[in-house]
């Protein structure tokens, strides 16, 4: 019991050293806000795409060249056609109703090359054997210019006006929709890949930082490696939990100012095992997710011996997790396939399908299972990078676990002011 206190006392201090070290720093407050500045840039390219898009919106049109005793019908057919499209961006460009000239055929095709609008679908002819023009991406203009022709011809037997009035009555669910379960778990996966992708990087920068001042060999000849590399672990580990309690907490204060549409996009998010053990098992995946990815890059960085090294393993530590999202994704979106019992069973990427299965079924054993198939891969990942350290940067030749250390060399590596 004594040499296990003697272990955690040094995890401990280890991993209190790189938590001060990280926080207490001017720069934390940048890393802090880093959404804010990502957040940013996103909604100015948003705002300028947008712009533009609704720039060329506004000049699209769809052409119906028809006898004048059909445009007021066809303008109030269009209008109840609309009502269908509940999203304004799948509804087709604004209706254009002509008189036809002495060749409509050449008319239409004329509206074309119109630079006064940008005329995508074009109607003319007989109601009964329209002719439909359009371009060559703009085929559901086609096929909306053809059900408007269908809907005026059977205006003509039974009128315009509607012919029932229904009652529509909102009915609230009981149990999780298919479709919320199925967005619970995608929205899951990404959670989990962009906190550590955003968070999990800090592991490479640091380990790889203190080996070129050669910090780390006196910590290595202070306490057993496996003490450090799990105590720097923790200590990352520690400002990526800050991190989210902060980003959590302004996020939930801020809830009550999003727009309504977004509110209830958030809403349709329903977990099939329940928001609160929802979260609880999210935070558990995540802390494997972080402890998985930053074990490997723990020993990747410790390898690293000059900031250029260091940035030659940005691109494949991104595209390593780039793949473990993908992964997950599609795992979440067959979840009874091959895909998904590889995803559950390979290390990396069991937290990302894990997180997403748990927002579609519920059931805790399965769960339980693989959080503890994940400790022990986090275990192997930490001896794994010990191992390569010591033998690449110590040259020490000895792989064995070495967890039988006195106290007193960590409290002189402390007296150093190391800690």
């Amino acid at each position: 019991m004594t040499r296990f206190r003697i272990l955690l006392r040094q995890i401990w201090t280890i991993a209190r050293r790189d938590f001060v070290a990280t926080v207490f720093t001017p720069t934390f407050l940048i890393f802090l806000l880093a959404p804010v500045v990502m957040g940013s840039f996103g909604a100015i390219g948003g705002l300028g795409a947008n712009a533009a898009s609704k720039g060329a919106d506004a000049k699209t049109r769809i052409v119906a060249i028809v006898d004048p005793a059909r445009r007021t019908d066809m303008a109030a057919l269009d209008l109840r056609l609309r009502r269908l499209y509940r999203v304004s961006d799948e509804a087709p460009p604004v209706l254009q109703t002509e008189t036809p000239a002495a060749d409509p055929a050449k008319q239409a095709r004329a509206r074309f090359d119109d630079p006064r609008m940008d005329v995508v679908a074009v109607l003319y002819g007989p109601l009964a054997t329209p002719q439909i023009l359009h371009t060559d991406r703009s085929a559901r203009a086609g096929d909306y210019l053809a059900a408007l022709a269908e809907q005026a011809l059977r205006a003509d037997r039974s009128g315009v006006a509607p012919l029932s009035v229904a009652t529509q009555t909102v009915v609230s669910r009981h149990a999780p929709s298919l479709r919320g379960a199925s967005a619970s778990g995608f929205f899951a996966v990404f959670a989990l890949f962009f906190l550590t992708l955003l968070l999990a990087g800090q592991v490479v920068s640091g380990v790889a930082e203190e080996r070129g001042n050669k910090v780390i060999e006196v910590l290595a000849a202070a306490v057993p490696l496996e003490s450090v590399f799990f105590g720097k672990l923790l200590g990352t580990f520690g400002v990526a939990v800050l991190f989210l309690v902060f980003w959590g907490t302004l996020i939930s204060q801020a809830s009550m100012m999003m727009p309504a549409n977004f509110a209830a996009g958030i809403a349709t998010l329903t977990p099939a095992i329940g928001l609160p053990l929802f979260t609880l098992l999210f935070f558990a995946y995540f802390t494997m997710a972080y402890m998985l990815l930053g074990a490997v890059f723990l020993g990747v960085g410790a390898q690293a011996a000059s900031v250029r090294e260091i940035q030659l393993l940005s691109l494949p530590i991104t595209l390593i997790q780039v793949a473990m999202f993908g992964l997950g994704a599609v795992a979440v979106s067959k979840p009874d396939s091959w895909i998904s019992t590889f995803a559950a069973i390979f290390p990396l990427s069991s937290p990302y399908y894990m997180a997403g299965r748990a927002a579609q079924s519920g059931g805790l054993g399965l769960h339980a299972l693989a959080l503890l198939w994940q400790a022990v891969w986090v275990a192997i990942f930490i001896a794994v990078g010990v191992r390569a350290f010591r033998r690449g940067v110590l040259q020490s030749g000895s792989g064995s676990f070495r967890w039988k250390r006195r106290a007193r060399p960590l409290d002189n590596a402390v007296d150093m002011g190391v800690s």
